[in-house]
């Protein structure tokens, strides 16, 4: 419980500092200063009107000094970024599953945001990501690997390959996220491969429908946060759901 309680807390914390990473980074703004500010009066946040949700909350999501609407999207993300959290520690056990399970979840979050605002993964996440999840591997578990690698290099290849068969359909940032999902997954970012194919089509396929076959299939779609959706599956339920496809269908 004491953990749980902890993943929470430190989740709501991290997930702050997630949304300033998905506002900063694609503008080339600093992580670090200025501290944070109103972006309507620029006024600066102060430490009681920056804690995670509490303060969106007290200050019925207005700035303090201008008045300003606050996005909802800010608290919503720091209690999404602590549920899973919360759900990688309920879920995951031993140093090197919880390890490589918190990182994934943090890099996830940022990644699918950004890729939505902007249809752009950037390589500095993706980069961070791979470093980190060989280093944990290495650190924790080094006969794992080899295993990380196979799986990076194929579930990178595979979207790669889609990439080149349908030039403008995927693009290279999404086959990066792959690579790095089969770094932190292993033989589990099938999984997450399969949610996220699946999920693309399905809402490809509304869009169409909705839009007509002609417009739908020009409306761009970033694949970003599907992959991400896929890497919470497997992460979360990834042998649970191969258990179930073998048992069904093989």
């Amino acid at each position: 419980m004491l953990l749980v309680v902890l993943a929470a807390l430190g989740g709501l914390l991290v997930g702050s500092f997630l949304n300033v990473v998905a506002w900063r980074l694609p503008r080339g703004e600093s992580l670090v200063a200025p501290g944070s500010h109103c972006p309507g009066c620029d006024a600066p946040v102060r430490p009681y009107d920056n804690v995670p949700v509490v303060s969106w909350l007290l200050l019925r999501g207005r700035c303090r000094d201008c008045r300003a609407p606050i996005s909802i999207r800010y608290p919503l993300v720091e209690a999404c970024s602590a549920g899973l959290a919360v759900a990688v520690v309920a879920a995951r056990h031993g140093t090197h599953d919880l390890a490589l399970g918190l990182t994934l979840v943090a890099l996830l979050v940022p990644i699918a945001l950004i890729d939505l605002d902007h249809r752009i993964i950037p390589n500095l996440l993706t980069a961070l990501g791979a470093v980190a999840a060989l280093a944990i591997g290495a650190a924790t578990r080094p006969a794992g690997v080899p295993e990380q690698l196979i799986a990076g290099a194929a579930a990178g290849g595979f979207l790669l390959l889609a990439a080149l068969v349908r030039p403008g359909g995927m693009g290279m940032g999404d086959v990066k996220l792959a690579g790095v999902l089969g770094l932190f997954l292993g033989r589990d970012v099938a999984v997450a491969l399969l949610v996220a194919l699946l999920c693309g089509t399905v809402v490809g396929v509304a869009i169409m429908a909705r839009r007509g076959t002609a417009e739908g299939r020009k409306t761009a779609i970033p694949f970003g946060p599907f992959l991400a959706l896929g890497g919470v599956v497997a992460l979360l339920a990834g042998p649970a759901v191969v258990h179930w496809y073998l048992s069904t269908f093989a």
